[in-house]
């Protein structure tokens, strides 16, 4: 029998997201993004279809590398303006149950005290549905907003990052014991203080002293989401992650990186199944093929080359504005997402050009979509499942909200036909609907931080 596959939505607080050109489609709603109920009924329209969850990108920099500044960007709304999407969440679990939420939030720009407060605040207020996409930035941008003078070489803001999930484990699983929060109305008793502990941490980046704010949510740890695909960030992602966010081209290419993962997780103690992997996709669906075909021929009308470039020069660290279309490209060293300069010199070649990357930006970005009727798009995604090893799937906006309406009517009905997506949510928080426990399994990294009961 086949697996279960997942779904999220993948979306940002903003008007361009990935797909970039699309939000001038007359019936694309992304320019609503300012507006509390369009993020209300989003969310309950994810609800309905079942999806696992939300999953919020977001920046904390501008893109500014293409031509050196920042204009092609405002002009074409590439992930600017951008609010703060940990602000939405409450309001989309209020209408909601069952949907998760995945947000991003850099750890490097983030005083590691004050958010593990505000991430044990929103589980408490979702009922413990809440999901940390765990990043470390590849923006100059970012780091000169904060004043900085660039920021931090890839490799060692990985080693920056472990420190960083060392403190906030401490913090969320080693403050408070279980048992400690009595609620005793009687004698006045909230919480015992001989189980509350302050925590003692010394190490290059952070020293804190301090009891963790927050009485333990319902999941202590949110539910850790991560995309690193080099090399460094494999090995973070073995350490730390539980939902792992993937892009590729090929099955062959994507499953190598989910084996890789999963083999170094388990050389760590944990068990393969402790992590699951997600596939950036994007779906245009129809009725009939012709019909699917139809509509993405439509989109293409609406696609930005030149917005599509300002987003690429930013994720790769390379000014696109400098180079005529078919000179050769000069990827030199990165500081940006390495994974993306290898995967396109994979599929193009050492010598790719500006027009070779175009050629692949078929709907606005590197993310090559999938067109078709249900049954084709459905057969796809089986197919990567079942070869690439991929659990799940982020499914990036296109027009919205048509692209998941097409999802929900079409898509969802034909797998679970098939048997490969819920008829109905599980209960508990988001962990347990995907893992089946509330709380971190023994062999996790934060397992070492928890205070254990005395014999």
């Amino acid at each position: 029998m086949s697996k279960e596959i997942h779904f999220n939505a993948f979306d940002m607080n903003c008007v361009g997201h990935i797909q970039q050109g699309l939000w001038r489609h007359p019936r694309d709603r992304s320019a609503d993004y300012r507006d509390i109920h369009y993020w209300m009924d989003y969310a309950k329209k994810l609800e309905k279809g079942l999806f696992d969850g939300i999953f919020f990108a977001d920046v904390v920099g501008v893109y500014d590398v293409y031509a050196g500044n920042p204009d092609a960007a405002i002009r074409g709304a590439v992930q600017v303006p951008v609010n703060d999407p940990t602000m939405l969440i409450p309001a989309m679990a209020g209408v909601t149950t069952h949907l998760g939420f995945g947000v991003t939030s850099n750890l490097v720009y983030e005083s590691p005290f004050l958010f593990a407060r505000r991430m044990s605040t929103l589980d408490h207020l979702t009922g413990g549905r809440v999901g940390w996409n765990i990043v470390t930035g590849y923006l100059d941008s970012a780091a000169r907003a904060i004043g900085l003078s660039g920021q931090m070489a890839h490799d060692d803001r990985y080693d920056l990052a472990d420190e960083y999930m060392e403190l906030v484990y401490k913090l969320w699983e080693g403050s408070w014991e279980d048992g400690a929060v009595q609620v005793n109305r009687a004698d006045g008793f909230y919480a015992d203080p001989s189980k509350v502990h302050v925590i003692h941490h010394r190490g290059r980046q952070y020293q804190v002293d301090a009891m963790h704010l927050s009485e333990p949510s319902p999941q202590r740890t949110p539910v850790l989401y991560q995309a690193g695909s080099s090399t460094r960030g494999r090995q973070f992602a073995a350490t730390h992650a539980e939902c792992i966010f993937v892009n590729g081209q090929s099955k062959d290419g994507v499953k190598n990186i989910v084996d890789d993962i999963r083999a170094q997780a388990v050389a760590l103690g944990r068990a393969a199944a402790d992590i699951k992997v997600f596939l950036g996709a994007t779906i245009i669906t129809a009725k009939t093929e012709s019909q699917a075909k139809e509509k993405f021929a439509e989109y293409q009308r609406y696609v930005s080359s030149e917005a599509a470039l300002v987003h690429a020069a930013a994720s790769m660290g390379i000014d696109f504005a400098k180079y005529d279309m078919d000179e050769p490209i000069e990827t030199g060293k990165s500081q940006a997402i390495i994974s993306n300069v290898e995967a396109m010199t994979r599929s193009a070649g050492p010598q790719w050009t500006k027009r070779k990357l175009l050629e692949q930006m078929t709907l606005g970005s590197r993310q090559q979509p999938l067109v078709g009727s249900a049954e084709q798009v459905a057969d796809a995604l089986m197919g990567w499942s079942e070869q690439a090893g991929v659990d799940g799937f982020n499914l990036s906006r296109t027009v919205v909200p048509e692209c998941f309406d097409d999802i929900i009517e079409l898509v969802v009905p034909i797998l679970q036909e098939r048997g490969v997506y819920k008829t109905a949510y599980k209960q508990g928080p988001l962990r347990e609907k995907l893992f089946g426990a509330p709380r971190l399994p023994g062999s996790h990294s934060a397992n070492q931080y928890r205070i254990h009961p005395k014999p």
